[in-house]
């Protein structure tokens, strides 16, 4: 898919840290319970690290223990590109983000969250930038 934002390798290199590179475009993932954004409350946007799509809402962020920050819905149904995903011996529903193709995380269905979609978005704290609301 051609996405809105397309750079080349060496310029995303030059404009993310190693590790930011490592996840958002080569598809990684960082450690569990390590993450920036695993155990925020803050009120406010998250948006794609590498290009600032505003991708998820706080108010959709929930407490799954999984290690990652998880969200039951993105901000807008087109922020967010779903892909299957058959790495690692599994299958799985890759998120990236709409406008730059960036990795995000995963999405999972039917764990049984009591959130109003059953859908566990986990996506990686370095994936992602927190703008807070001023209202809050």
């Amino acid at each position: 898919m051609p996405y809105e934002i397309d750079k080349p390798d060496e310029q995303w290199r030059t404009e993310l840290t190693a590790a930011e590179y490592q996840v958002l475009r080569q598809a990684g993932t960082e450690p569990a319970f390590v993450g920036e954004y695993t155990d925020t409350k803050t009120a406010g946007v998250y948006s794609c690290r590498a290009c600032d799509a505003e991708l998820f809402r706080s108010d959709t962020k929930f407490e799954s223990h999984c290690g990652w920050p998880s969200f039951y819905d993105p901000k807008d149904s087109e922020a967010v590109e779903l892909i299957e995903d058959r790495s690692h011996g599994m299958v799985r529903t890759e998120v990236r983000c709409a406008k730059c193709g960036s990795h995000l995380g995963h999405v999972f269905a039917g764990e049984g969250y009591p959130t109003p979609t059953d859908q566990r978005y986990c996506i990686n704290s370095i994936s992602l930038r927190l703008t807070a609301d001023e209202d809050a």
